[in-house]
């Protein structure tokens, strides 16, 4: 257990050097919400990466591979499929450079769609956050199992909270660096040994079934869609990625970024899923059978053991997974703070407060939403459900309007506000009783992706057919890059 301690203790420091290194350099507003508009490409790509791919892969995808085979790649496959659009939002939302998405619904729609924005994100992204400590508390308690899974959540929270509140976008984005690169490279190296543990890939086939190979597994079509759509939709919606966006350099450097975020996220996605379907044919039974949310790690620490460069490997894709955990929770509890700073706070209470007041206040909302989050945190155990939710209610509330602010320029403000409060009310509401006593079994027990998704077209599309056009001066910072 030293060794493993030892990599914690060394990516806990290493991210602490980095958030105080930084913290000398934030004097501004920009410099705190958006690292002073000064991210290079080849910064923005591992921050976008680590901002991705966290506990809902680590953990909710890892399971879902673990019970299901490569069919969990559609949950990744959607965030993929997203991507191929972002190619062409990145340099537009560059040329928008505001700070957060509700700066975006009330430049094109209207004050009400900014509130409304902001509401959804508090929901979406506290609720990621929580499951975010929700895996570094398993880990921490795998490693150190006098550590109970709720005692580490708290620790985890403390870590995060700290290092997101130093520097802002700059420690978050200059911490990703470091995290990209060690679980990249960790991950790549880990799987062939690890197929190789269990006797190779001939092994691993006989050792499962069939369906873990195929393209939907033992999942119906349905399924898998209820697994791409909500990914693919909070992948094209996603504020901490349009905050990355609006950090960059310049236009050029965020189209450049996600090139380079499009390999490392198919790359990573799919040895994630790799390396569950290899731990579930080494680890069939047992303890990691009742908790399979935790199988990258539980792989990590039995099934790279014996020699001293296989426990260093073990120990550094756990501390690989841990790291990536911190970087997620980190992206995601630092987000909506930007909100409720520069959406509530400047927007509505203190217009004219001073750089120095804004800083202070923005790293008091960093504490308030991570304590939320905690507490969320401690009454969720289902990671891949809670995954889902968070996807559904961005999914639905944001991404059709924002989609829409891009690239429909009939897309009106009343509009806007109809879809982004039917988008967040059925998600919120689909699971509630009333839903079930109501609705045909058929319909009450699929997801809420399906119906939220659909109410929120709906409002868009009719309400804004049925409603005057937008002006010129709402369209104009939004025309083509």
């Amino acid at each position: 257990m030293n060794l493993y301690a030892i990599v914690l203790g060394l990516i806990v420091l290493t991210l602490l050097t980095v958030s105080l290194t930084r913290m000398s350099k934030v004097k501004t507003k920009a410099d705190y919400l958006v690292a002073g508009r000064s991210l290079p490409a080849f910064v923005l790509v591992f921050t976008l990466l680590s901002s991705w791919i966290g506990s809902g892969s680590l953990l909710g995808g890892a399971e879902n591979a673990y019970r299901h085979g490569f069919a969990a790649l559609w949950q990744g496959g959607g965030g993929w499929a997203g991507l191929l659009l972002i190619y062409f939002i990145a340099p537009r939302a560059r040329k928008f450079a505001r700070f957060t998405i509700p700066d975006l619904l009330e430049v094109r729609y209207n004050q009400t769609a900014r509130v409304l924005g902001v509401i959804a994100i508090l929901f979406t992204y506290t609720a990621i956050t929580c499951y975010q400590f929700i895996g570094g508390g398993d880990i921490v308690h795998l490693i150190f199992p006098s550590v109970s899974a709720i005692a580490g959540r708290y620790i985890i929270a403390g870590f995060v909270i700290v290092f997101t509140a130093i520097a802002g976008m700059s420690s978050v984005a200059y911490m990703d660096v470091a995290i990209g690169l060690l679980t990249t490279f960790t991950m790549i190296a880990a799987l062939p040994v690890l197929i190789h543990q269990a006797g190779g890939i001939a092994a691993v086939h006989l050792a499962l079934p069939a369906t873990h190979f195929q393209l939907f597994g033992d999942l119906s079509g349905i399924q898998a869609a209820e697994l791409f759509l909500p990914t693919c939709l909070l992948m094209l919606g996603n504020q901490s990625m349009y905050q990355k966006f609006f950090s960059a350099r310049s236009e050029k450097d965020a189209t450049r970024a996600v090139l380079g975020w499009v390999v490392g996220t198919v790359i990573l996605e799919s040895i994630i899923v790799a390396i569950a379907v290899v731990g579930s044919a080494l680890f069939p039974t047992g303890e990691v059978h009742d908790h399979p949310r935790e199988i990258l790690a539980y792989t990590g620490l039995h099934g790279l053991t014996g020699s001293g460069p296989l426990m260093l490997l073990g120990a550094l894709l756990i501390g690989a997974i841990f790291a990536k955990i911190i970087s997620t929770a980190n992206n995601y509890l630092f987000s909506p703070a930007t909100n409720l700073v520069n959406d509530v706070f400047v927007r509505y209470i203190s217009p004219d407060a001073s750089n120095t007041k804004i800083l202070w206040v923005s790293r008091a909302m960093v504490v308030l939403l991570g304590g939320w989050a905690l507490y969320q945190g401690l009454g969720t155990e289902s990671v891949l459900k809670k995954s889902l939710y968070a996807y559904t209610i961005y999914s639905a509330a944001l991404t059709p309007v924002i989609l829409a602010a891009f690239f429909w320029k009939r897309a009106t403000a009343s509009a806007a506000v109809s879809s982004i409060a039917v988008g967040t009310f059925v998600t919120v509401f689909w699971d509630s009783q009333l839903v079930h006593d109501t609705l045909p079994k058929i319909v009450s027990d699929r997801d809420a992706i399906f119906p939220a998704l659909i109410g929120s077209l709906a409002g868009l599309l009719v309400v804004s057919l049925l409603t005057p056009p937008p002006t010129a001066a709402q369209l104009e910072p939004f025309a083509e890059a």
